[in-house]
């Protein structure tokens, strides 16, 4: 243990108008949604001093809504109340199975949509799934708002794009252009639950009416700093007919898109070739 926990200066704003003024006047504050991942900083003693953004109190982004566009997640949202919404189950069950897959029932409970993309883990469960989604980031500061596609969020490890005094306040989810052929998410850890991925997947197909890919939307977890969409293979994929040897050609091509490394979790290895398994079977239903 580094340290034991100590002291932190701890603001709680009321309001989405309030957390954004409170966040512009005191730069380097830390923001804490669910807490399930900067509790255990604050327990190592890695938080003593720093100011801490509680936005726990502001109701506005709590909301889980339909719009006409697709839907709108609050980023206060807890996985839980994603699990078990009856629109999310319909529209989105990629979203559905990734939040059920996050932890054990408590994180779930407590644990946030927006709090778990702003803490920008290489192995986040939900992030394949708001990738092939194509999801867009709604982020607040005291100059205005603007809308980060999910693609452009990450920066690395750890590390997003948000500018200082940026906070996210919803994600957005705009309907698929038509209801997918095959649906898939798949997450790969050392246990069924309460596991950190060694690769976790998820993806959209879409066929015409000859059987040749329509559109293939592919992403891995777990598998590169960030989140990464397979587009040399969706490329290759588009317009062919998924035979047996089409498949072995695109699982041969993931390589382009991902580099997974050797860890404590897992061998690059074994991630490249189970990761491979998963898009082989999915391509060939």
């Amino acid at each position: 243990m580094r340290g034991s926990p100590g002291s932190m200066t701890v603001l709680r704003p009321r309001s989405a108008a309030e957390a954004v003024i409170l966040c512009a006047k005191h730069p380097g504050c830390l923001p804490l949604a669910g807490g399930t991942d900067l509790m255990v900083l604050w327990n190592m003693g890695e938080l003593n001093g720093r100011r801490i953004l509680d936005l726990s109190g502001v109701a506005e982004w709590r909301a889980v809504r339909k719009t006409a566009a697709g839907l709108r997640v609050g980023a206060l949202a807890t996985h839980a109340e994603l699990r078990d919404d009856a629109f999310v189950r319909r529209e989105f069950p990629l979203l559905v199975q990734a939040a059920a897959a996050v932890g054990a029932a408590q994180i779930q409970n407590r644990g946030t949509l927006g709090g778990n993309i702003a803490n920008a883990s290489p192995a986040g469960d939900t992030f394949p799934a708001l990738a092939v989604y194509e999801a867009q980031i709604r982020v607040v500061s005291a100059k205005g708002e603007r809308v980060i596609p999910f693609s452009e969020f990450f920066a690395g490890v750890k590390k997003t794009n948000l500018a200082p005094g940026e906070l996210v306040s919803e994600i957005e989810f705009p309907f698929p252009p038509s209801r997918p052929r095959r649906q898939l998410f798949r997450k790969v850890g050392t246990r069924a639950a309460m596991a950190i991925s060694k690769t976790v997947a998820a993806g959209l197909l879409w066929l015409g009416p000859d059987h040749r890919v329509r559109e293939l939307r592919f992403a891995l977890g777990s598998m590169a700093p960030t989140v990464r969409r397979l587009r040399a293979v969706e490329e290759f994929a588009r317009g062919k007919r998924l035979t047996t040897e089409v498949t072995a050609q695109a699982c041969n091509l993931m390589s382009q898109d991902v580099c997974p490394i050797d860890d404590v979790r897992s061998t690059a290895e074994y991630r490249l070739r189970v990761s491979q398994n998963i898009l082989a079977a999915f391509l060939l239903g």
